[in-house]
């Protein structure tokens, strides 16, 4: 009987960028409606090593967000490719007066994601919310841009939470499963709860190796 030793892994290719629009003509005069960018969606399984294409967009969206970012910073070499309000946040502290801070907060977060995806380098945004509202001009932007995009749910056990993030998790967490995340935008999720966290060892960004 064959045996390997290698570990298990997950490729995300960067040709999983297909989507399909659903634009109705507008009348003349009407409002401009936003561009669809709706796409197929795949759901991941968890496994020792996640490698996604460089230039990727991969959103983490947790209800512990400094586990998460703690996580994201273990895991992934190229430290300047992770984005967080956090980590914006701890740059400015003692050099914005403290009412502009979140809004100083959110205008850097914002231009530093677009420079990077406009450069078609890779980005890890770590988000702070479960909120959709908070994700969607990162991914827009990355999908104008043409970028594969990509959601991690990171899930830690024993986290207290509201009842209205209990519920909002939940509806993340069915979403996901029922591959309904791709409406957002994002062409892979994958969901890391439990004992899985524990089981990545790599997370890294790299074009899949072809075996032809």
């Amino acid at each position: 009987m064959e045996q390997s030793s290698k570990p298990r892994s997950v490729k995300i290719g960067d040709d999983e960028r297909l989507g399909w629009s659903s634009e109705r003509p507008r009348r003349e005069g009407g409002p401009q409606r936003p561009a669809d960018i709706s796409t197929r969606n795949r759901v991941l399984k968890p496994s020792e090593e996640l490698l996604y294409s460089p230039g990727s967009l991969l959103v983490v969206v947790s209800n512990a967000p400094d586990e998460a970012e703690a996580f994201i910073n273990r895991m992934v070499q190229n430290k300047g490719a992770i984005m967080s309000r956090g980590k914006v946040r701890g740059l400015l502290e003692g050099r914005v007066p403290e009412e502009e801070l979140d809004a100083r907060t959110a205008e850097l977060l914002a231009n530093a994601v677009a420079k990077r995806i406009e450069n078609s380098d890779t980005v890890v945004l770590v988000t702070e919310t479960l909120d959709p509202e908070e994700r969607e001009p990162y991914v827009r932007a990355a999908s104008t841009a043409g970028r594969p995009r990509h959601i991690m749910l990171f899930e830690p056990a024993g986290v207290d939470m509201s009842d209205d993030d209990k519920a909002a998790l939940a509806d993340l967490r069915r979403r996901l499963t029922a591959s309904e995340l791709g409406e957002e935008g994002f062409q892979t999720s994958l969901r890391l709860a439990g004992s899985s966290i524990g089981e990545v060892k790599r997370l890294d960004f790299q074009r899949p190796s072809r075996d032809d």
